[in-house]
């Protein structure tokens, strides 16, 4: 896996990483359990029911397009890792799946009854352009609901591992400026920008998400080899780095979680919903 890259863009790094087949099989298999627990509160937040036209935006593997087949809709997703899109397709062939843009989609307006998007709200370049496009292929009256892992204000494995990143990485490793992994969790921010774009009635609801693990060191793991954003982050770690971050990680399950041998580790989510005006 190559290294952050002084000249890459926050989009640039995201595709790449994300073309990757052993790093989307690994979120997949691993980091996407807590994401699922998720899925049943996307699918409640719009309402699904049979015969709902369903879009499912940035769909990764296919769990979000899943849960909305089994509540009836007639379901599309799309992602831009073909990556991803090979696993959706074997995953939930009852769907069509299509390799896209979330900020320039190739519908017609007022094509969708509801739109989903699990998880992708930090993984593109201007989430508002996403969500304003999300307005336009919505019939009025549709309805839209995402989901973001919430930020290290609350107890989450994702403090736990950028806080480590903090404190033990390597300064010579950055990130691309892009949007905050967590920024879409506030509703100061994502409510005005559901507002501008034509939506209203906007919600939020906590999802108390977990991994349940053998391993303190999980949460580690799963970051490095199942994310865009934190496995690049980790991955070009020097090994004397590398080891003092995985030790921080598992220090901090052991001390909010207990001795073991098994450990609930919380990743929770934010779920927003809003309806087309």
């Amino acid at each position: 896996m190559p290294n952050v890259k002084e000249h890459d863009t926050f989009a640039a790094l995201e595709k790449r990483e994300w073309a990757d087949v052993n790093l989307a099989q690994s979120y997949a298999r691993v980091f996407a359990k807590a994401a699922d627990m998720v899925v049943p509160h996307l699918v409640k937040a719009v309402g699904t029911e049979t015969g709902t036209k369903a879009l499912d935006l940035c769909c990764g593997h296919g769990n979000v397009a899943a849960g909305l087949v089994r509540a009836g809709a007639q379901v599309t997703g799309l992602d831009f890792s073909p990556a991803m899109l090979d696993m959706a397709r074997a995953n939930v062939p009852e769907a069509t799946f299509i390799e896209g843009d979330a900020m320039a989609l190739d519908f017609d307006d007022a094509s969708f009854d509801v739109i989903t998007i699990g998880f992708g709200m930090p993984h593109v370049p201007d989430p508002p352009k996403v969500v304003a496009e999300a307005r336009r292929v919505l019939r009025p009256g549709g309805r839209l609901a995402f989901s973001v892992w919430c930020g290290p204000e609350v107890d989450t494995a994702l403090g736990y591992v950028f806080g480590a990143i903090g404190q033990h990485g390597s300064k010579d490793i950055a990130l691309p400026p892009g949007p905050g992994a967590n920024d879409y969790a506030d509703p100061n921010l994502a409510f005005p920008v559901l507002d501008a774009a034509g939506f209203t009635d906007c919600h939020q609801t906590m999802v108390a998400s977990e991994w349940l693990v053998d391993d303190p060191g999980a949460p580690y793991d799963f970051f490095l080899e199942g994310t865009a954003r934190g496995g690049a982050m980790l991955r070009p770690q020097p090994a004397e780095n590398a080891a003092a971050i995985r030790a921080a990680v598992v220090a901090k399950v052991l001390e909010n979680h207990g001795k073991g041998p098994d450990w609930r580790v919380p990743i929770p989510a934010i779920v927003t919903s809003a309806i087309a005006v």
